[in-house]
């Protein structure tokens, strides 16, 4: 498919805006716009928090067993989960939520 198709009336805007919010989670697009967290999915996020909780239950089940006298355990640190730090936080911000308008489209193919 190319583009320039919508500029010469071959391709609708409704259809173009269709393909635009539909794009795959590895695409250049996705990345852009969301970065590191466009290649986890709900069921990614799920698993981390599953294997979370699972590393604490057995850090607590390692010190209420243990000896008293022993130094205590440190608790298990969270699986990293992508789009936690601050720039990447401050790039989505600037990310506008909407498509834009018509004239923009024809401005930018112009």
């Amino acid at each position: 498919m190319d583009l320039l198709d919508w500029y010469r009336g071959r391709l609708s805007s409704r259809r173009l805006a269709v393909l635009v919010r539909h794009m795959p989670r590895d695409s250049a697009l996705a990345q852009g716009l969301h970065g590191n967290t466009a290649e986890w999915t709900t069921t990614d996020h799920l698993l981390a928090a599953v294997v979370d909780y699972l590393a604490e239950a057995n850090w607590m089940f390692a010190t209420v067993n243990r000896d008293e006298d022993a130094e205590p355990l440190e608790p298990p640190a969270p699986v990293p989960r992508p789009g936690a730090a601050a720039e990447d936080e401050a790039s989505a911000a600037s990310v506008p939520d909407s498509l834009p308008a018509l004239e923009e489209l024809s401005r930018f193919f112009s």
